[in-house]
């Protein structure tokens, strides 16, 4: 696995964080030591998968990355019928993608598509996950794609949506803020490499508090929602039509 260093040394000019050939390349290494409870995330999207997912129906990740999802539900189902589809707008996020997938043999087929999420139609779905993807779009986008998810999901479809969360108290927000930089550090990240990335996601990454995230899955139809898992300011939820 290609260890991140790609904030290591000091950048003149700090651009905006982007999903480009050199962070598709260390990005396991990056996600593992950046998101606290990451791998638990992922474990459990298995299991969701083997709980919701029903036969003749489809499952898309949103936003797939390197393809760490797609390969846990696939992992967990046994429904028959079931198609995959992983949607990343990033060219070397999707090549990777579909190599790492060909390395393990299944029968469940799997399309990767490099599309904007905004724009996929969502149909016959009975999960729907958004792993850590919301966070990137423009605000103003995101209920319009939650309602999208929640009429093309089936009754009793689940939606898992993981994000980086604000919180209101001010000092418990510095507090957990804290504590993941904190974390960072343990996972051998120097104090330039958590600030500088700090700074290139401050314009690309607007987090919301869960909340909002709440009353936004209300708005967009779901009843039934929970904050399944939370380490600081990292967390889980799920929603079911």
């Amino acid at each position: 696995m290609s260890k991140d260093t790609l904030f290591s040394a000091p950048i003149e000019k700090l651009g905006d964080f982007t999903f480009d050939e050199s962070v598709a390349e260390v990005f396991p290494d990056m996600i593992q030591r950046s998101v606290p409870g990451y791998s638990n995330i992922i474990t459990a999207i298995g299991m969701l998968a083997a709980r919701f997912v029903s036969e003749n129906s489809n499952v898309y990740d949103l936003g797939c990355s390197r393809g760490a999802g797609i390969l846990a539900i696939r992992r967990n189902i046994t429904q028959q019928g079931v198609n995959i589809i992983g949607v990343d707008n990033s060219e070397p996020m999707v090549e990777r993608c579909r190599r790492h997938l060909e390395a393990y043999h299944s029968e469940i087929p799997v399309e990767i598509l490099c599309e904007d999420i905004r724009q996929v139609e969502i149909k016959n779905a009975s999960m729907v996950v958004l792993n850590f993807t919301l966070q990137f779009l423009p605000p103003d986008d995101r209920l319009a794609l939650l309602r999208k998810i929640y009429q093309g999901l089936k009754p009793n479809g689940v939606l898992v949506l993981s994000e980086k969360f604000t919180f209101a108290d001010e000092k418990m927000n510095e507090l957990l803020i804290d504590l993941h930089h904190t974390f960072k550090r343990a996972n051998g990240y120097s104090e330039l490499e958590v600030s500088q990335k700090r700074t290139a996601l401050e314009n690309v990454m607007r987090t919301d508090s869960i909340d909002t995230h709440k009353s936004r899955l209300q708005q967009a139809g779901f009843s039934q929602i929970e904050l399944w898992f939370q380490c600081f300011n990292f967390g889980s939820m799920v929603a079911v039509k």
